[in-house]
């Protein structure tokens, strides 16, 4: 898995786990300390939300790169192609056939 990937995800469970903690802390207070506690409890959880939406976005738009390069390199090589999928396709039912 990619180093940043790892990383974001790493920082996503930290957001929501310190977010937790606030939470618990908020329920063991009162008045103005636990609301205090509670609102920077959401506003972890939305800064998490924000964060996994961008790194679903930057997701989507890579497969959407790699997509498009496939599909040129389809358009520009087809009988490679063919050949490179017949192949993949004989080792996929190779390796079928043994189990």
């Amino acid at each position: 898995m990619h180093r940043s990937t790892l990383r974001t995800r790493s920082d996503l469970r930290s957001m929501v786990e310190d977010a937790q903690q606030l939470f618990r802390e908020a329920a063991t207070s009162t008045g103005e300390k636990a609301e205090d506690l509670r609102n920077k409890g959401l506003e972890l959880l939305d800064s998490a939300v924000s964060k996994a939406q961008d790194v679903q976005a930057a997701a989507i738009e890579a497969g959407k790169e790699i997509a498009a390069t496939t599909d040129d390199y389809v358009q520009e090589n087809p009988w490679r192609a063919i050949a490179i999928s017949a192949g993949i396709g004989l080792l996929v039912g190779l390796v079928i056939s043994r189990k």
